[in-house]
Protein backbone atom coordinates (compact mmCIF):
# COMPACT_ATOMS: atom_id res chain seq x y z
CA UNK A 1 0.00 0.00 0.00
CA UNK A 2 1.67 3.18 -0.78
CA UNK A 3 0.46 6.78 0.28
CA UNK A 4 -3.75 7.55 -0.92
CA UNK A 5 -3.99 10.46 -3.49
CA UNK A 6 -7.87 9.92 -4.04
CA UNK A 7 -10.92 8.91 -2.01
CA UNK A 8 -11.06 5.07 -2.56
CA UNK A 9 -7.27 5.19 -1.82
CA UNK A 10 -7.90 6.35 1.91
CA UNK A 11 -11.04 4.30 2.23
CA UNK A 12 -8.83 0.79 1.67
CA UNK A 13 -5.97 2.40 3.81
CA UNK A 14 -8.77 2.75 6.69
CA UNK A 15 -10.14 -0.57 5.96
CA UNK A 16 -6.48 -1.68 7.00
CA UNK A 17 -5.95 0.19 9.75
CA UNK A 18 -9.29 -1.13 11.09
CA UNK A 19 -8.34 -4.55 10.23
CA UNK A 20 -5.45 -4.00 12.61
CA UNK A 21 -6.74 -2.30 15.19
CA UNK A 22 -9.68 -4.59 15.86
CA UNK A 23 -7.19 -7.71 15.90
CA UNK A 24 -5.13 -5.61 18.49
CA UNK A 25 -8.58 -4.94 20.32
CA UNK A 26 -9.00 -8.41 20.62
CA UNK A 27 -6.00 -9.67 21.82
CA UNK A 28 -6.24 -7.44 24.53
CA UNK A 29 -3.99 -4.49 23.19
CA UNK A 30 -0.73 -3.72 20.74
CA UNK A 31 1.42 -5.91 22.07
CA UNK A 32 -0.45 -8.87 20.31
CA UNK A 33 0.51 -7.39 17.05
CA UNK A 34 3.74 -8.39 15.64
CA UNK A 35 6.64 -5.82 15.54
CA UNK A 36 5.83 -5.71 11.45
CA UNK A 37 2.21 -5.30 11.99
CA UNK A 38 2.84 -2.63 14.54
CA UNK A 39 5.10 -0.41 12.07
CA UNK A 40 2.55 -0.80 9.42
CA UNK A 41 0.10 0.65 11.66
CA UNK A 42 1.85 3.48 12.49
CA UNK A 43 3.08 3.87 8.57
CA UNK A 44 -0.70 3.69 7.61
CA UNK A 45 -2.01 6.04 10.19
CA UNK A 46 0.68 8.44 9.15
CA UNK A 47 -0.91 8.33 5.95
CA UNK A 48 -4.11 8.66 6.73
CA UNK A 49 -3.48 11.64 9.01
CA UNK A 50 -1.48 12.97 5.67
CA UNK A 51 -4.47 12.76 4.15
CA UNK A 52 -7.04 14.23 6.52
CA UNK A 53 -4.67 17.17 6.90
CA UNK A 54 -4.47 17.60 2.97
CA UNK A 55 -8.70 18.03 2.82
CA UNK A 56 -9.65 21.66 2.76
CA UNK A 57 -12.30 22.23 4.81
CA UNK A 58 -13.76 25.45 5.47
CA UNK A 59 -14.20 26.07 9.08
CA UNK A 60 -17.59 26.69 10.45
CA UNK A 61 -17.53 30.13 12.17
CA UNK A 62 -19.17 29.89 15.65
CA UNK A 63 -22.02 32.61 16.82
CA UNK A 64 -20.14 34.70 19.69
CA UNK A 65 -23.56 36.94 20.15
CA UNK A 66 -27.39 36.52 19.85
CA UNK A 67 -27.48 38.54 16.70
CA UNK A 68 -25.00 36.61 15.30
CA UNK A 69 -27.15 33.43 15.94
CA UNK A 70 -30.08 35.16 13.89
CA UNK A 71 -27.88 35.64 11.39
CA UNK A 72 -26.70 31.86 11.20
CA UNK A 73 -30.11 30.98 11.94
CA UNK A 74 -31.74 32.90 8.75
CA UNK A 75 -29.14 31.83 6.69
CA UNK A 76 -29.74 28.01 7.37
CA UNK A 77 -33.43 28.81 7.07
CA UNK A 78 -32.62 31.08 4.19
CA UNK A 79 -34.77 33.32 5.46
CA UNK A 80 -34.98 37.24 5.01
CA UNK A 81 -35.08 39.46 7.70
CA UNK A 82 -38.75 40.44 6.85
CA UNK A 83 -39.24 36.70 7.14
CA UNK A 84 -37.44 36.14 10.51
CA UNK A 85 -39.57 39.37 11.90
CA UNK A 86 -42.67 37.21 10.65
CA UNK A 87 -41.82 33.82 12.28
CA UNK A 88 -40.20 35.66 15.35
CA UNK A 89 -43.57 37.63 15.61
CA UNK A 90 -42.00 41.39 16.39
CA UNK A 91 -41.83 44.35 14.39
CA UNK A 92 -39.45 44.15 11.57
CA UNK A 93 -37.72 47.57 13.21
CA UNK A 94 -37.06 45.21 16.24
CA UNK A 95 -35.39 42.71 15.04
CA UNK A 96 -33.30 45.27 13.00
CA UNK A 97 -32.37 47.05 16.08
CA UNK A 98 -32.01 43.86 17.64
CA UNK A 99 -29.31 42.67 14.56
CA UNK A 100 -27.78 46.14 15.00
CA UNK A 101 -26.99 45.82 18.58
CA UNK A 102 -29.08 48.96 19.19
CA UNK A 103 -31.63 46.84 21.76
CA UNK A 104 -31.02 43.93 23.72
CA UNK A 105 -33.30 40.66 23.83
CA UNK A 106 -35.60 41.22 26.37
CA UNK A 107 -37.20 37.88 28.46
CA UNK A 108 -40.19 37.72 25.67
CA UNK A 109 -37.97 37.44 22.81
CA UNK A 110 -35.62 35.34 24.44
CA UNK A 111 -38.45 32.59 24.79
CA UNK A 112 -39.37 33.17 21.44
CA UNK A 113 -35.72 32.38 20.35
CA UNK A 114 -35.63 29.70 22.49
CA UNK A 115 -38.76 28.05 21.05
CA UNK A 116 -38.95 29.34 17.61
CA UNK A 117 -35.11 28.88 16.23
CA UNK A 118 -34.25 26.17 18.36
CA UNK A 119 -31.20 28.46 20.23
CA UNK A 120 -29.70 27.13 23.27
CA UNK A 121 -31.36 28.42 26.46
CA UNK A 122 -27.97 28.46 27.85
CA UNK A 123 -26.07 30.59 24.41
CA UNK A 124 -29.24 33.10 25.51
CA UNK A 125 -28.67 33.54 28.82
CA UNK A 126 -24.37 33.68 28.40
CA UNK A 127 -24.77 36.50 25.88
CA UNK A 128 -28.36 38.09 26.71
Amino acid sequence: MQQPTTYADYQQLMAQIETLLQKATAGGGFAVLSPDEATELAQLSEWAEAYEDGIPLMPIKVPQSIPEMIEFKMYEKKMKQREMAQLLEVPETRLSEILRGKRRVNLAMAKTLRTKLKIDADFILEHA
